[in-house]
């Protein structure tokens, strides 16, 4: 391993990405996404056909619940196990690949393909690990992907680290001609396009420093915060639990060896234009939508009906009804803490309640309008000056508070690393 890096939360890492094979139907969104859209994944499954593609290695999240789970996760298993064999990947040892991703509005976002070390790694309130979650892990979603993971031969991630230290990523953006060019192609479904350079040895020495330069600064000034999880947690957190079974049953002297203490990451720079912050809205199934309406203003004594000062809640129902709720003496701090604390609460006590996080408004209205047992609940667009300092005074957000641009703006599945020995 790189020596350089010694010490360090994000290092590089022996990547492997796919070869002989067309890149824009290898390449798929993040398995968390359109899980309430089953036909956005059947478009992909009818456009990938039987073409080689990272759909196979993945298991969409709409699915961890089907009665054929299991049967599904082994069929990942095996397609890895065959990819491996048939040398469908090339592998770049001690890599790090800087990435430029021009989303479908002309944004650029800026990252750096590497590797977090899961002992700096901490989901729980009050941590103060270099790497934390921004928001509460639902720990009923970990064992679904652990059970995908534990026996994986390969992982391929669509976590994003963020930072907001610009001397870290920024400064490659103007020395690609430099780097060897390593993948440029178009994605599917409005993702827009995606291109990635391999760092050289230089670049490399050049990260290290920056990373631990900022590292000094964020033990002295900030707890020791340096990276925050922005998409990805729960994959996270799932890494975490099978690198702390696989501890246990490992001598400790072997731990800083074993493939399992990392995981595959984008590490993004927020100090660019490319990042952009969207509310994840809420619409909860199997519900009459005028008792859910008045049960919330029964939980929130202070909640009027219209828009007036305090947490404003924007509602649909059906294809003509919408209207807002306000909550004028709220007990959170955010509009969608407030809001999730009524919809836990509800659906503890109401089973056939369900609620699923939807990433953009129109989506969002559209599964209320094709519905007559749904409200979608619009949330506004987090503002948050300085998402650390958020992360520092208010530990943990409410989960699902935030998303990095759309659906379609999320991580798309390319580079993979070998997660067995």
């Amino acid at each position: 391993m790189n020596d350089i890096f010694d010490g360090l939360p994000f290092k590089p890492a022996d990547i492997l990405l796919p070869r002989d094979c067309d890149l824009s139907l290898w390449s798929v969104v993040a398995c968390d996404q359109y899980t309430s859209q089953p036909e956005y994944w059947q478009r992909v499954e009818e456009r990938v056909g039987r073409a080689p593609s990272a759909l196979r290695l993945i298991l969409p999240e709409s699915c961890l619940e089907g009665p054929s789970v299991e049967t599904d996760i082994m069929e990942v298993n095996n397609t890895m196990s065959r990819y491996l064999r048939e040398g469908r990947f090339q592998e770049y040892p001690d890599a790090l690949i800087y990435v430029e991703r021009t989303l479908d509005s002309g944004k650029v976002r800026r990252g750096l393909v590497g590797m977090a070390d899961l002992e700096a790694y901490d989901y729980e309130p009050g941590s103060s690990s270099a790497i934390q979650a921004t928001e509460g892990v639902v720990m009923s979603r970990i064992p679904p992907r652990v059970a995908v993971r534990k026996n994986a031969p390969i992982e391929l991630p669509h976590a994003i680290l963020l930072s907001d230290c610009g001397d870290i990523v920024a400064p490659l953006a103007g020395r690609t001609g430099e780097m060897e060019l390593l993948y440029d192609f178009e994605l599917m479904e409005g993702g827009g396009y995606v291109k990635g350079w391999l760092l050289t040895r230089e670049q490399q020495e050049q990260t290290a420093r920056a990373i631990r330069a900022r590292k000094e600064w964020a033990d002295r000034e900030r707890d020791g915060l340096l990276f925050v999880a922005g998409d990805g947690n729960h994959s996270l957190a799932a890494a975490k639990e099978c690198y702390e079974r696989r501890k246990g049953l490992t001598d400790p002297t072997q731990w800083p060896d074993l493939p399992s203490r990392y995981a595959l990451c984008e590490l993004v720079d927020l100090s660019g234009n490319g990042v952009d912050f969207e509310p994840i809205h809420r619409v909860v199934f199997g519900v009459k939508p005028e008792e859910l309406l008045d049960a919330l203003m029964k939980y929130c004594p202070s909640a009027v009906r219209g828009r007036e000062e305090g947490h404003v809640l924007p509602f649909v129902i059906g294809r003509w009804s919408q209207g807002e709720i306000t909550v004028t003496k709220p007990a959170a701090n955010l509009p969608v803490d407030t809001l999730q604390r009524f919809l836990d609460d509800y659906t503890a006590s109401h089973p056939k309640a369900r609620v699923d996080y939807i990433h953009g408004e129109a989506e969002a209205r559209a599964l209320a309008e094709e519905r007559e047992d749904a409200v979608a609940f619009l949330l506004p667009r987090p503002r948050w000056p300085e998402l650390f300092d958020a992360v520092v005074r208010d530990g943990l957000l409410p989960r699902k508070t935030f998303s990095i641009g759309q659906a379609k703006d999320k991580r798309f599945y390319l580079e993979a690393r070998k997660i067995r020995k």
